[in-house]
């Protein structure tokens, strides 16, 4: 199943962005960070909250690309904070780790499933046009920028 919708302004900027030449890796870089905070946010807001931890543990961390004029970013949970998000045995071992089982769902000691808030999902597909938009917008902005200076 695939789903298709138009981004509007996209094809404006297409033709700026052609016009300009090459795109500077800053402005997209800027571009995504600022789209991506809106997910941030959303993903923090709608976090279950017991100790607040899990607020406070997600960041976001943008990837490595070798593909010029590509930025992606990611929320993670900070793993500094590993020593209140994983669950370990007696022995020491790692088997649970709170974040995931948060945002997709565990099951108890009894063998009941508790099912997952998916808050990091909701942020997304809650705010997929918003996040869009944001995007054309700042990079719409920053070439204009560039094609006058």
């Amino acid at each position: 199943m695939s789903i298709r919708f138009k981004v509007e302004g996209m094809d404006k900027l297409q033709r700026k962005l052609k016009r300009l030449g090459d795109v500077p890796q800053k402005y997209v870089t800027q571009s995504s960070r600022k789209a991506m905070r809106i997910a941030l946010n959303a993903a923090k807001q709608n976090a279950p909250v017991d100790t607040g931890e899990l607020k406070s543990g997600m960041k976001m961390v943008g990837e490595r690309s070798r593909v010029k004029g590509k930025k992606v970013y990611r929320v993670v949970f900070d793993r500094a904070k590993n020593d209140v998000f994983q669950k370990k045995n007696k022995k020491g071992e790692i088997i649970g780790y709170y974040p995931a089982s948060q945002e997709y769902g565990f099951f108890a000691r009894n063998g009941r499933y508790i099912p997952g808030y998916h808050f990091l999902e909701k942020a997304l597909t809650g705010n997929a046009r918003k996040i869009e938009k944001t995007i054309v917008d700042e990079m719409m902005k920053h070439v204009d920028k560039a094609l006058k200076g």
